[in-house]
């Protein structure tokens, strides 16, 4: 294996990983001489590749299929959108239909080329090497590649050159540029020249190896899986992900960084083009100094203020730090007439490879690199400038963060006292990432507020973003700022400070709180227009993203626009596909959450600065415990059959009209379907009146007035059927049960108006909702969690259950429910069995991309009924957000062709994919899953002229224009 790595061209770097080295270079020695084998040996070096990064970050697929590790590897953000797409090309390779020599050879060298850059890629990650290394093209060798192939392949071949003379451009020492070219181009025609000369050793050297990779695979395979602490994997993540910035020759380099200061505001010159009167930040190239030569001095508002050091790929930009401090410190006479401060060095400097850009701050009374995303504003270095001029002796926040007065605890709980302290103190030592973890109710909103003022008071911040789960929960949010009475003068939140939400205008200038969630930043960053802050665009509230976010510079919300960021409700699963527009702006991340998960705390780097248990609210009186009442039914435990002949009503979902139909065949469904496939009036009413005659005397025994209920249904359509049927059952008027979801607008209703009522008003006893009252929503009267859905993940699980936890006053309780003396515990009313569920983590249900499957391929396996689960939870998600995309006739004639309404057949794929009916059929057997999913299956399989019109149906590509296909070879769907 060492010989083969010398003899490789493209993966000797390799050398310390014998199975990806030999896959690697057997797919370079074949490439020309079997262009199937290379290409096969291509998909296993991904195969490999991705199952000992999975290995190394102890991440849990949900399978063991090359798709799953890769999967598993973005949703955690190991693998930035450019990588994520390389592993689908390799993963791909047994799909790829090519029909001539020509195109084959263009596949293996495109594939070999892929292998490549993971490879490089992953010796990044694992060495921090950043020195540019080329692809070496080989080259075709004339007895085995007939000449027009050899022709055709030309343009390729003298790409891959030209990129590998760029990797090997040195301008130091040249005396000219075009020198420097064509000396690079020499030394890359000699690396081609070499690796052919090599090829037939190579090729038998592949050979001979086999048996020697036979046994490093079985000694691979058998290896025992690595524990890896939170930290250990969040540090590999990050240096996966700055291993992903491709390196950049002297050349570019340069022009990267003139175009990166350029769309920060900078004005950049040469030295002999100098006016300082062109913009209010200068940026100045090749500029002498008393230490050497500085890359670029920095003039704002024409006084000097800061160098910027350009180092060339390879070079870390933190090991350039000695050579910054020299020119910071390096100015001559002359510089210093119009330096900012002329008996002190340039307080700003920056390190910048084109790719990556250091900073520190000379201001700071501990100096300290951190890497940015961008160089910040001449007008952000401005305002700096003009902080310590005011106050010479705590010139910077970090040095103001360092001198906060100590907090008087007066009107905080303990625990909000610990929060507050542990967060400024974790600021005071420079940390760039802090966790709180505080117990549903216990008030980590109004900890957050507390913590705001204190450094917007105290230490001079500029803005603070505050995120929020849901766009609902941000007017929550604006409340707590709004009446909050500051301790100094009394004074609210809001008279000091402006508070705004992220809107369609953008951040205000005046905003010195702006409050969003994730989606609306991500696309304020995007420069998508949002919607207007007070509609709950269920859109905008969605976690699921179909590859990792990817941002780039925006000069309206520039990197240093906050100094602190809040993220509540922080043990969502965002850091994985979302932390990219975390990372984006150079600022403090603080995080909020009851519960987090492992995740979570690597993350925030282990730096837990408070902890705060449920089980300690409770003890502490700051939140109630809770008892559990469990309500079965036959249904909801074994299911129901209805014989055929029977007629029953069908809804429409959408509609909600009904018409009576004779059932064809027995209908069978297990409990997983009540409430989804199957709505079973006769369970809800048995479930429901139940509830009612067990109420006063068995769950809250002597009381005679309804406590407040909260109710989570499956879906819309549920929540409907079962505000009707409290009504129903209690014999009570619209005012008593209302339904709370994001239809509820739509509806006439604004859901604001509603969840209020629900905390305030005596009459309306019962509110019903999906997601929207899920996490963060206050209605402190609340006495009962109703669950008549499943719930999968334990932390979903944990934030449903705490909307009970919280503490009220007994004359406000005593307002609302008259009966009640003090709310001393809520209720969990489990009637699906939650409560005794094993709890995993949610998974997506979109599973393969549209360039992984596509619609013609999901509906081809459902046709022969052999698609997996992976691929039926697919193909309900494909249909339901097709289903969102077509007219009302066009829906109305897929049901006329389905002979039932097509969300009942998706409807039927999800309760099938679902663990409570999945987990089950695989212990059951190996003919179980198949049997499963060819039930969910069947109304699909049974109608090709249905399959058919789904796809003549299909639209075209987001953002075209052209009429939808009709039959014939589809054109791919925008992700």
């Amino acid at each position: 294996m060492a010989k083969l790595a010398e003899q490789s061209a493209n993966f000797g770097f390799l050398k310390a990983h014998p199975l990806l080295l030999w896959y690697g270079a057997g797919a370079e020695a074949l490439v020309y001489v079997d262009a199937q084998a290379s290409m096969f040996k291509t998909r296993a070096f991904g195969d490999v590749l991705a199952r000992e990064l999975v290995r190394l970050t102890d991440i849990r697929p949900q399978g063991t299929s090359f798709h799953h590790q890769v999967r598993a590897l973005g949703a955690t953000g190991v693998l930035v959108p450019h990588l994520y797409a390389a592993f689908e090309r390799l993963r791909d390779v047994g799909d790829r239909a090519v029909h001539d020599h020509l195109g084959e050879l263009r596949s293996a060298l495109e594939l070999l080329r892929t292998c490549f850059e993971l490879g490089v890629w992953y010796h990044r990650a694992l060495t921090g090497d950043r020195s540019p290394i080329g692809f070496v093209p080989p080259s075709p060798p004339p007895r085995q590649v007939p000449q027009p192939v050899v022709a055709g392949l030309h343009a390729e071949l003298r790409r891959y050159r030209e990129a590998l003379a760029e990797t090997k451009l040195l301008l130091a020492g040249k005396r000219s540029l075009a020198a420097a070219k064509a000396d690079a181009a020499a030394e890359a025609e000699r690396a081609v020249r070499d690796a052919d000369a090599r090829r037939e050793s190579t090729i038998d050297l592949v050979a001979t190896l086999e048996a020697q990779a036979e046994e490093a695979r079985r000694e691979w395979g058998s290896r025992t899986p690595v524990r890896v602490s939170a930290a250990n994997r969040e540090e590999f993540i990050a240096r996966a992900r700055r291993a992903a910035r491709e390196p950049l020759n002297e050349l570019r380099t340069r022009a990267e960084i003139d175009r990166q200061l350029a769309a920060a505001g900078w004005v950049v010159q040469d030295e002999n083009r100098l006016n300082l009167f062109a913009g209010p930040g200068i940026a100045l190239r090749e500029v002498t100094l008393s230490t050497g030569r500085a890359d670029y001095l920095l003039y704002v508002d024409r006084r000097l203020v800061g160098v910027v050091e350009a180092k060339r790929e390879g070079t870390a930009p933190r090991g350039a730090q000695a050579q910054l401090d020299r020119y910071r410190r390096g100015l001559t006479p002359e510089q210093r007439m119009t330096a900012w401060r002329r008996d002190a060095p340039l307080p700003f400097g920056y390190v910048a490879t084109g790719t990556g850009t250091a900073f520190v701050n000379g201001l700071d009374p501990f100096p300290r690199t951190r890497e940015v995303f961008a160089f910040h504003r001449p007008e952000t270095l401005a305002r700096w400038m003009r902080e310590a001029d005011d106050n010479r002796n705590l010139p910077t926040l970090r040095a103001r963060l360092r001198r906060m007065p100590a907090l008087d605890g007066a009107g905080l709980r303990p625990a909000q006292v610990d929060a507050i302290r542990g967060l400024e103190r974790s600021l005071a030592e420079d940390r760039p990432r802090s966790l709180i973890q505080m117990a549903t109710g216990a008030g980590k909103t109004f900890t957050a507020v507390t913590a705001s003022y204190r450094l917007f008071r105290h230490a001079r911040a500029n803005r603070i973003l505050f995120l929020v789960d849901r766009n609902n929960l941000g007017r929550q949010t604006l409340r707590e700022y709004a009446g909050y009475q500051t301790p100094d003068d009394g004074r609210t939140f809001t008279e000091l400070y402006t508070v705004d939400r992220l809107s369609g205008a953008g951040m205000l200038d005046s905003s010195m709180v702006v409050i969003s969630t994730i989606q609306r930043l991500y696309a304020a960053l995007r420069g998508r227009e949002l919607p207007d802050v007070d509609v709950d665009d269920q859109a905008y509230d969605s976690y699921e993203l179909d590859e990792p976010a990817e941002v780039g510079y925006r000069p309206e919300l520039p990197p240093e626009a906050f100094d602190l960021i809040v993220v509540d409700e922080c043990h969502r699963s965002i850091y994985g596909r979302w932390r990219a527009v975390l990372e984006y702006f150079d600022a403090f991340v603080v995080g909020l959450t009851a519960t987090p998960v492992k995740q979570t705390l690597g993350f925030f780097q282990q730096n837990l600065v408070s902890e705060y248990t449920y089980e300690q609210a409770v003890a502490d009186g700051v939140n109630v415990d809770f008892d559990v009442y469990r309500i079965r039914t036959r249904i909801t435990e074994s299911g129901e059959r209805i014989e055929a002949g029977t007629v029953v009503p069908l809804r429409d979902r959408r509609t909600r009209a009904e018409r009576y139909q004779e059932l064809e065949d027995d209908f069978a469904y297990d409990g997983g379907q009540v409430g989804r496939s199957v709505i079973s009036r006769g369970q809800l009413r048995l479930v429901l009146e139940t509830f009612r005659d067990r109420l006063f005397t068995e769950i809250f025994p002597g009381r005679s007035k309804v406590p407040k209920t909260l109710i989570f249904a499956r879906d819309d359509n549920h929540a409907e059927e079962i505000v009707q049927m409290v009504r129903d059952v209690f014999a009570r008027g619209d005012d008593f049960a209302q339904k709370i979801t994001y239809a509820s607008r739509r509806e006439g209703n604004n859901p604001d108006d509603l969840i209020q009522a629900f905390r305030n008003s005596p009459e309306l006893r019962v509110a019903v909702t999906v997601d929207m009252i899920a996490t963060g929503t206050d209605v402190r009267p609340l006495e009962c969690v109703f669950f008549l859905r499943p719930v999968r993940s334990a932390t979903c699980f944990e934030q449903l259950k705490g909307r009970g936890a919280r503490t009220i006053d007994p004359a406000e309780f005593q307002a609302v429910t008259e009966d009640a003396l003090v709310k001393e515990r809520f209720v969990i009313v489990d009637a699906v069995g939650v409560t005794e569920a094993e709890l995993d983590e949610a998974v997506p249900l979109q599973r393969h991309s549209e360039r992984q499957l596509s619609l013609r391929d999901l509906l081809g396996k459902a046709g022969r009924l052999s698609a997996t689960p992976d691929e039926v939870a697919t193909l309900a998600s494909r249909l339901s957000r097709l289903d969102q995309q077509l007219s009302t006739q066009e829906k109305a004639e897929l049901d006329e062709l389905a002979g039932q309404p097509m969300t009942e057949i998706v409807r039927g794929m999800v309760d099938a994919v679902a663990p409570e009916q999945l987990n089950p059929a695989r212990r059951a057997g190996p003919e179980a899953v198949p049997g499963l999913m060819a039930t969910a299956l069947r109304p699909l399989a049974a109608k090709p002229r249905l399959r058919q019109r789904l796809l003549e149906l299909r639209p075209p590509p987001v953002g075209g224009s052209a009429p939808a296909p009709r039959g014939g070879e589809l054109e791919r769907m925008g992700e």
